[in-house]
């Protein structure tokens, strides 16, 4: 809704597998994941989506920030990172960085 507020034409998935098939059969302008979701975790996603198309903006949502910015988890595949809860500035700021790379 908030995406769509900002003049988005936004398109769901409810698991990264669904996910995968609706981008093997469009092209999006940015992919937004969450971190937990059911069949694959969003840096999974992330990783699979960049394996496609190399240069795909992805931005993942996540509640675990803190954790995956360290050395132990990578976050290969996943451009820029969104803490939530999060202000609507927060993803307008990650949308706009990982858009214009």
């Amino acid at each position: 809704m908030l995406l769509e507020f900002d003049g988005h034409e936004v398109v769901t998935a409810s698991d990264g597998k669904e996910s995968l098939a609706l981008f093997d059969q469009n092209r999006f302008d940015l992919v937004i994941t969450d971190y937990t979701m059911p069949g694959m975790k969003g840096d999974e996603l992330a990783l699979a989506l960049k394996a496609r198309l190399p240069g795909q903006p992805v931005v993942m949502l996540t509640a675990h920030a803190e954790m995956l910015k360290s050395e132990v988890v990578p976050l290969a595949g996943v451009d820029q990172l969104v803490n939530k809860p999060f202000q609507l500035d927060d993803l307008r700021t990650a949308i706009q960085r990982a858009t214009t790379r």
